[in-house]
């Protein structure tokens, strides 16, 4: 069973505006159930390097978005911004930079430790999902300039904001990718985005290719990764 409900209307402490809160009740054993299926959904989330170049549902990627910006944020500035890249010529030249960028970590930048790292996920410098996926979604952190706010755990709350991201992308059924080619200054210029705004993430969005594989990876169990105390 699940309930809705509300607290009255009152001010803040500091004096600030407040709105009554609508929080969703769930009661166990439900909350549990609720958490479990939520689990296994996620659990079959994979990154997908191989795309069809099949379009997306109409709204899909809006209503992406729209939960990625619901998340908390440092002072509640919310320092993101989601460029929607899906024109061709667009996403050839984003491939070509960031593939660029990739030559210069995988034969001089990154270190041995660094590639020994990588080896078992056959990563490289090509990076053709950049162009045949169906769209591409650039997120930048948004800094202080001329028209934005000084933000506050920038980096932290564009995590969270793309964490939801990844997972309402699954949850509709895509496949994702996470690139992050370093630098990125290359962004801002593909993307027509002022300087105050930098590239964080490069996230290719489709469906997986008919017969894409991934690698044999195994994730941390439970009691490696969660500790009671």
């Amino acid at each position: 069973m699940v309930h809705t409900t509300e607290s009255g209307p009152r001010s803040g402490s500091g004096g600030h505006r407040t709105v009554p809160l609508r929080h969703m009740t769930v009661h166990a054993p439900e909350a549990r159930e609720r958490a479990r299926v939520f689990y296994e959904l996620m659990s079959r989330r994979r990154t997908v390097r191989d795309f069809d170049s099949r379009p997306l549902p109409d709204g899909v990627l809006e209503w992406a978005v729209r939960t990625a910006a619901t998340a908390p944020s440092g002072a509640h500035v919310q320092p993101w911004r989601f460029v929607v890249v899906t024109d061709p010529e667009r996403k050839r030249r984003l491939r070509e930079a960031a593939e660029a960028e990739e030559r210069e970590f995988y034969e001089r930048r990154a270190s041995e430790e660094w590639l020994d790292a990588l080896a078992p996920l056959g990563t490289d410098e090509h990076k053709p999902f950049l162009e045949v996926a169906p769209a591409v979604i650039v997120v930048f952190e948004v800094h202080k300039g001329p028209q934005t706010p000084r933000p506050y755990y920038t980096k932290e709350s564009v995590g969270v904001a793309v964490g939801l991201l990844l997972a309402s992308l699954h949850q509709a059924g895509l496949a994702t990718l996470t690139h992050t080619p370093s630098p990125m200054r290359f962004l801002n210029e593909i993307c027509e985005r002022p300087p105050e705004e930098r590239g964080a993430y490069v996230i290719p969005v489709g469906y997986p290719a008919p017969r894409a594989r991934v690698p044999d990876l195994h994730r941390k169990e439970l009691d490696e990764v969660m500790i009671r105390l």
